[in-house]
């Protein structure tokens, strides 16, 4: 006996034997027919959709749910475009604090909205004797006032107290740790928020760094985010900065590793450990992404997050110790960094099957196209960002780089796998906007952003769904809609492959599933 069948729906399977269904059968979690394999047998429950389009869960293969969930919960500055409305609401959050001295958080906040960046000196004057702390919306910076530049250690830089890449780490290490069961709390809070916009499964991109960890233990609080009911599956990218030198046996050929020669793919099909994160570059938001020529109108190309060798060593190390790698890499000088590293490392020691994946791949040249697809790694990109930042990105790239802002054509065409992203919280996670945004590649504002670089619907799904899926060594159990695969289901309020591509954003997400079980109907 069926657990569940889901009847008179259109199932868009993601599978090329079976591409489109009207029933599907449920059994324990999996699913194990469809259509008149199904119809036949007897099940417990019986769910009529009445006509609704259903896809595979949504795969988003780069987020931050500890982030998001504490950023949903944080005194926000965002909207504001002058400075005494910012240190207004700033002030108005130091007042809601206790006795001086404590640590205040703001978000919100984009140095573009304003023409220029707060300083210290601007936050002394509301802070009322707290340690400001304002977190840049791209995660690749800060602004803290003097009481918090007055315990930095000797040597960090800043700029009239903003504080880029690895000197915000050095402002976020003064405050940390984040205890486990708060961090649980937000854990929870961003995955009902990924659940909501019809993502079932996602990758962490990040536990235990310096950039953006929140605590020495925080794979701990993912377990207790499991035990307590996390809603949907999550894979867990680690930090690269946890891992040390070790003492293997001289034929593992491992110098580097985490304690136990813990790597990707440790873990169960709700909680597991993915790639190893590594950063080598900044963000174009804050003008640190690492270019091989200036930024448009700024007299600087950004910056590589250590020097090229020590990065390159890291990835090399990552990749004989076992790991998937994940490798930041936004802009084209960042890539060419990560691309040499890569193989280099496949020299030393062949692993066909590694999936090593560049994310973001924000600005890749012509020339590095062939490189991506001869080393077989895969572009994780976030589309959304040209969605809603695409105006200011084509701006400072200029004519002849713009083009070449978070490809989608240029990598189906070389062989390269295209992997659909959000890195929320840094800009909206809704898949069907990011897919709507791959079709037509037009910004909020109606701006055409390279549009050779336009995908078919088709593909844009099967980068959220069966890419998604494989990127996280998932495809075994997630990605489609086939037989002996995990019941993870997104129930749309319409179909993305027949409205008009300006109203695949607003296709509403009527319920998702996991393993089966509906999740509960998203709040309007």
């Amino acid at each position: 006996m069926l657990c569940t069948r889901l009847t008179n729906a259109r199932f868009l399977t993601m599978d090329p034997d079976h591409p489109v269904a009207h029933d599907l059968g449920i059994w324990r979690g999996r699913i194990v027919g469809l259509d008149e394999a199904v119809t036949s047998l007897p099940a417990r429950e019986v769910t009529d959709l009445q006509g609704a389009t259903v896809l595979p869960g949504f795969v988003d293969a780069h987020v931050h749910l500890a982030w998001t969930g504490f950023k949903q919960n944080t005194p926000s500055i965002a909207g504001c475009t002058r400075v005494d409305d910012v240190l207004a609401r700033v002030e108005e959050a130091v007042t809601r604090r206790g006795s001086p001295g404590t640590w205040v958080s703001i978000a919100g906040y984009d140095q573009r909205a304003l023409g220029r960046h707060l300083t210290a000196a601007e936050l002394d004057e509301v802070s009322h004797g707290h340690k400001l702390y304002v977190m840049h919306d791209s995660g690749h910076g800060c602004v803290v006032n003097s009481a918090v530049l007055d315990l930095l250690p000797a040597g960090v830089p800043h700029e009239n107290g903003f504080l880029a890449e690895g000197a915000m780490g050095a402002a976020r290490a003064l405050r940390l740790p984040y205890a486990q069961e708060e961090l649980a709390e937000a854990i929870g809070r961003a995955a009902r928020t990924c659940l909501a916009e019809g993502v079932t499964a996602c990758a962490e991109a990040g536990v235990g760094g310096s950039l953006l960890g929140h605590s020495p233990v925080e794979l701990g609080a993912y377990q207790l985010a499991r035990d307590k009911g996390l809603p949907l599956r999550v894979q867990l990218m680690v930090a690269a900065d946890t891992l040390h030198p070790v003492a293997a046996h001289e034929r593992d050929g491992i110098p580097r590793a985490l304690d136990l020669g813990l790597r990707t793919g440790f873990g169960d099909d709700r909680l597991s450990v993915g790639a190893l994160k590594i950063f080598t570059d900044g963000g174009m938001m804050a003008r640190t992404a690492a270019l091989t020529a200036p930024y448009e109108g700024l007299d600087h190309a950004g910056q590589l997050q250590d020097d090229p060798d020590v990065l390159a060593g890291t990835i090399v190390d990552g990749h004989l110790a076992g790991w998937q790698l994940a490798v930041h890499a936004i802009g084209d000088r960042a890539a060419d960094v990560a691309l040499d590293a890569l193989e280099r490392a496949q020299r030393l020691r062949p692993r066909p099957d590694a999936r090593h994946r560049i994310e973001h791949a924000g600005l890749i040249r012509p020339d590095q196209l062939p490189r991506f697809a001869r080393l077989g790694v895969t572009a994780v990109v976030q589309p959304n960002f040209l969605r809603y930042f695409g105006d200011d990105y084509a701006a400072i790239m200029g004519e002849e780089r713009a083009p070449w802002l978070y490809r989608g054509r240029a990598f189906l065409d070389h062989g390269v796998p295209l992997v659909g992203s959000s890195d929320r919280p840094v800009t909206d996670g809704s898949p069907l906007r990011a897919v709507q945004f791959m079709v037509e590649r037009t910004s909020a504002s109606g701006r055409t952003i390279g549009p050779g670089e336009g995908i078919t619907v088709d593909e844009a799904l099967h980068a959220y769904t069966v890419a998604g899926a494989r990127a996280c060594h998932w495809e075994d159990d997630l990605g489609s809609l086939t037989p002996g695969k995990r019941a993870d289901l997104v129930v749309l309020g319409d179909d993305p492959r027949r409205v008009d591509t300006a109203r695949i954003g607003d296709i509403e997400v009527v319920q998702t599933y996991v393993d089966g079980h509906a999740t509960g109907r998203p709040a309007a």
